[in-house]
């Protein structure tokens, strides 16, 4: 009995016990009042498809209200089991639209732990305040949903964070792979000012996640983040980020995933030591790191990816780089690595990206090891110097999806064998030494989107319909080469649509029909072809809204067969019509341009006034046409973006644009050849870029412009042939003209002294250093966003001198040319010993004044002088035996002058002939027919200074090869001075590598 009683007491209790637990595991339905601020803040929103990048966002509010009352079963929420809260939201790709204030029902939502809000649209809107409400949050993600302004000080209240992501992230591929530096974020604008970096993270306890990527923080990384001890993932990459890194980071201990790139400024080094071993991603690529990439780097045995691209790295490339036998991305481009790739290298078998271009590494052939590669996806080896025919093994690489050898020294015939690759979607040969015909074979690579072969000696003839038969290419260039392409297509084929087109240099005749249809081109280049007549009307429907870059250039077209007022091309960037046979006015582009080109026409009529609302234009260049009127005024109010404005060799009368602003950006300015007149407006003194100033052969009348002097970037100034008059007097400032080297004030009515002041404070002229030869130009991408595009990248300076109406022109100046004429003045008094200082000077032209005293014998000293000119003055005395020494002299000339006794003998004084010495009575010895019997010989030069030229001669004739063979003469060999002979004309235009007249046609 008490059993049986014992055994049914036990059983209820079991029963109840069950009973509670089946209770208490029904989770309870969603608070009402969350469940009406959910449903608020979804109608707060609208939905717009385009508002998600992601390929498959959908919606995931719109659902809800199939998904019945209880919001914990809604798609996208979190609710706590036993308490019913919402405790997460992730709406994350749900193409949410619109903008979140701090009264937003979202905050209600106090117990949230978790809100994700990633890739929607909130229109550029403030991060609301009201996130400091949230007090319980540990994770927050509102990356890629186009917030801006300044992030909130409310954020950093929430210091139970452990994930926090404000980043702008761009879905990544190979098409990024040209992109100069990753990926592009444009409409991210979030700023970290006021709250500054160390206060947002000042409160954080534990964070593991810090992603911060594309926020304008511009500031130093804090030193409180290498503390944080409990940080995974770090990414600071376009964060405009200042000073140096701490190296503290790099000894997190449970540091995985660390991206700081695409910071120009951040400085750094990489440890001897790295205390995380637990590290997969490294990035630091596009930053300002420098010293050399530590032996330590191969003890992080878990990484994965390490880039560090266009960084300052120099020095040898560890063997123990072969330890990470988990890498699969190795990006080592553009840095000054040198030595040979380690054979360690090749143990890395699980490598998918390698990138070991633009270094200074010794490849004079691809390693054989390489063929283990065989899982590779992109192999970037582009300016490596690399020599000798390209490889067969790469037949074997069959995963390759990139393949970039370009700008190297591969000869031979196209490898065929690449063609055998059929997973290549970019194949990049260009700028190498390749010959022959193009194979048919390449065209059974359909997966091709990318082809460049470029400059190479590729010949034959090339039917531009096989390509269009590959329906996935959307880059080709073939521009450069011998090609003959024959453009006709046929009207059945389906055309791919192409977002760049480089068919320069490929002897067409007419513009290829099948562009009529396209409708997606960013980038035509037709230049340096046979394309005679005018520009048919269908190219002003063609790619209306992608188009920014048109090349036209070097072709024979005559006009524009019903051009519109304003070139339809709504965001056109650049226009290169220059070298060919239009007439009439130039085309207009739109208010969207930044360089137009349009030297070497004929074009008329003045410069439209349409001109003065491209508030972008960088570069405008109408030079070489027979444009008049008077320039716009307005031009100088486009100094904010203006830097060169070339318009030299037109008819242009009137004054010079007078009101250059403060600030602006001018960095050249040729006015040279017009009709201009009045004086040269002081508020050129403004343009404190400017680097060349020529507005030689005008109507200038005006004293000299010593107000100029404190430009300090000034390098060219050309002022001849004007109505300059007076002394040239400096001023007292200790720096005058800091690097001025070209000075062309020949042919105006300047008189006194020289100025012995200016010339002993022209410092850029007192030395000759060059650790590379290197062009006077600017960077069009000053101007423009490389965008990845085979694009012109600089816009060379040009100059034309002229001597007694022979013109010669100067497509490029060296850097390092330093020129002196000051002929055809009315300069008096001795020439000043001060000019000895001038070491770097190769011109020197003081003909046709009233100079009086000796030749100093300091000129002697000049040893890079090419030219020197002191013919039509008073000069007296001997010619010194010390201007033997200028072995590099080419041109010299001391006629019509008093100068008496015996001509040096031997070296370059063996070369001159009689026009050089004619008009001394006095003179005697070779060149001229009068013997010096009565004067004795010419005083030797020292043993010692032979033996010491001996020594430098190898050097120095080295040199001069170099200088002569880049054009680096200036006014030498044309009789110099005012009267023109035309002595060895040829030889000299063939030596020296300028034109005479006008620039012939390709």
């Amino acid at each position: 009995m008490g059993t049986s009683l014992a055994l049914t007491l036990l059983s209820l209790l079991l029963s109840f016990f069950q009973f509670t637990c089946s209770l208490s595991s029904v989770q309870p339905l969603c608070h009402s009042d969350e469940r009406l601020a959910l449903l608020q803040f979804k109608e707060s929103l609208i939905v717009k498809q385009e508002a998600s990048a992601y390929q498959y966002a959908y919606p995931k509010a719109d659902r809800w209200k199939f998904q019945g009352v209880d919001c914990c079963s809604w798609e996208g929420i979190e609710c706590d089991h036993n308490t019913g809260h919402v405790t997460g939201l992730d709406l994350s790709s749900s193409c949410l639209y619109g903008s979140i204030n701090s009264t937003s029902s979202l905050f209600h939502l106090v117990h949230l732990r978790k809100l994700n809000l990633a890739d929607n649209d909130f229109s550029s809107s403030e991060i609301p305040s009201g996130l400091g409400n949230l007090s319980m949050l540990t994770y927050l993600n509102l990356s890629t949903s186009l917030f801006s302004g300044q992030i909130p000080l409310e954020i950093s209240w929430l210091s139970r964070l452990t994930s926090l992501d404000l980043s702008c992230t761009v879905a990544s591929d190979f098409v990024l792979y040209r992109v100069s530096d990753g990926s592009y974020c444009p409409f991210q604008r979030l700023k970290l000012k006021g709250p500054d970096f160390g206060s947002l993270i000042q409160n954080l306890t534990t964070p593991k996640h810090l992603h911060l990527s594309h926020v304008s923080i511009s500031s130093p990384v804090p030193s409180v983040l290498g503390n944080l001890s409990s940080l995974t993932s770090l990414d600071l990459s376009y964060c405009g980020l200042l000073g140096e890194l701490p190296t503290a980071i790099f000894q997190l201990p449970n540091l995985q995933f660390l991206e700081v790139s695409s910071n120009l400024h951040l400085t750094g080094t990489l440890p001897e030591t790295f205390f995380s071993r637990q590290l997969k991603f490294l990035s630091i690529a596009f930053t300002n790191f420098s010293g050399v990439l530590p032996a330590s780097i191969g003890n992080l045995f878990s990484l994965e990816f390490l880039d560090v691209s266009a960084c300052d790295f120099r020095g040898l490339l560890p063997s123990s780089l072969g330890n990470l036998t988990k890498l699969t991305d190795l990006a080592l481009l553009n840095n000054s690595f040198t030595g040979d790739i380690p054979s360690s290298l090749s143990n890395l078998t699980q490598m998918v990206f390698l990138s070991l271009g633009m270094n200074k590494l010794n490849i004079s052939s691809i390693p054989t090891w390489f063929s283990n590669f065989n899982k590779l996806n992109v192999l970037q080896l582009s300016f490596c110097g690399i020599k000798g025919p390209i490889p067969s093994f790469f037949v074997n690489l069959t995963e390759l999806v990139v393949l970039d050898l370009k700008q190297n020294q591969f000869t031979g015939h196209f490898p065929v064998g690449i063609t055998n690759l059929t997973r290549l979607r970019h194949l990049s040969l260009a700028s190498n030494m390749l010959d022959g015909a193009l194979p048919n074979s390449i065209f059974r690579l359909e997966n091709l989107e990318l082809l460049e072969i470029y400059s190479n000696r590729l010949s034959g003839i090339v039917e531009l319909d096989q390509f269009l038969r590959l329906e996935h290419l959307t880059v080709l260039y073939l521009s450069s080469n011998n090609l003959t392409l024959l453009s006709q297509t046929s009207s059945n084929s389906t055309l791919p649509m192409f977002n760049e087109l480089g068919l320069g240099s490929c002897n067409l005749r007419q513009f290829p029909s099948f562009l009529s249809d396209q409708s997606q081109l960013a980038y035509l280049d037709l230049s340096h072809n046979n394309i005679h007549g005018q520009i048919p009307k269908w190219i002003w429907e063609m790619s209306i809204e992608t188009l920014f870059l048109v090349d036209l250039s070097f072709n024979s077209l005559i006009g524009f067969h019903e051009s519109p007022t304003v070139l339809p091309w709504s965001n056109i960037l650049f226009l290169d019509l220059s070298s060919n046979l239009f007439e009439g006015s130039p085309p207009i582009p739109s208010s969207s341009i930044m360089v137009y080109l349009a030297s070497n026409n004929s074009f008329t009529g003045e410069i439209p006034q349409l001109f003065c609302k491209m508030s972008s234009l960088g570069i405008l260049d109408l030079s070489h046409n027979n444009l008049g009127g008077i320039i716009p005024q307005c031009l100088s109010n486009l100094s904010k973006s203006l830097s060169v404005l070339n318009l030299h060799v037109n008819n242009f009368h009137g004054s010079i644009p007078q009101e250059w602003i403060s600030g602006n950006k001018l960095k050249m300015l040729n006015l040279g050849q017009n009709n201009l007149q009045g004086k040269l407006p002081r508020s050129i003194a403004m343009c404190r870029m400017l680097e060349f100033l020529d507005i030689g052969n005008n109507k200038i009348r005006d004293a000299f412009p010593f107000w100029l002097e404190s430009l300090p970037e000034l390098k060219i100034l050309i002022l001849r042939s004007n109505k300059f008059h007076g002394e040239i007097k400096s001023t007292e400032l200790n720096s005058v003209f800091p690097k001025l080297r070209v000075i062309d004030l020949s042919n105006n009515g300047f008189i006194g002294p020289l100025p012995s002041p200016y010339l002993e404070r022209l410092n850029a002229i007192k030395s000759f250093y060059v650790e590379h030869l290197s062009y006077m130009q600017t960077d069009l991408y000053d101007h423009m966003f490389k965008a990845g595009l085979t694009i012109p990248d600089e816009y060379n300076y040009s100059m034309t001198l002229t001597n007694k109406g022979i013109k010669m022109e100067y497509f490029k100046i060296l850097e390092v040319f330093m020129a002196i004429d000051l002929s055809c003045n009315k300069f008096t008094g001795e020439i000043p010993e001060s000019v000895g200082s001038l070491k770097g000077l190769q011109l020197l032209n003081l003909s046709n004044n009233i100079l009086v005293g000796q030749i100093p014998s300091v000129i002697g000293t000049l040893t890079k002088l090419e030219a020197l000119d002191l013919s039509q003055n008073k000069l007296v005395g001997r010619i010194p035996w010390q201007l033997k020494q200028l072995n590099f002299l080419e041109v010299f000339s001391v006629s019509h002058n008093h100068l008496s006794g015996p001509i040096p003998q031997g070296k370059q004084f063996d070369t001159f002939p009689q026009s050089s010495f004619v008009g001394n009575p006095g003179l005697c010895g070779n060149p001229l027919s009068k013997t010096c019997d009565d004067f004795g010989v010419s005083p030797a030069p020292s043993s010692t200074f032979e033996e010491n030229q001996g020594s430098r001669l190898l050097v120095e004739l080295e040199w001069k090869g170099v200088l002569l063979g880049f054009g680096t003469g200036f006014l030498i060999g044309m009789g110099l001075g005012c009267i023109a002979v035309t002595r060895k004309l040829n030889w000299f235009a063939r030596t020296f590598r300028i034109r005479l007249g006008r620039r012939p046609r390709q």
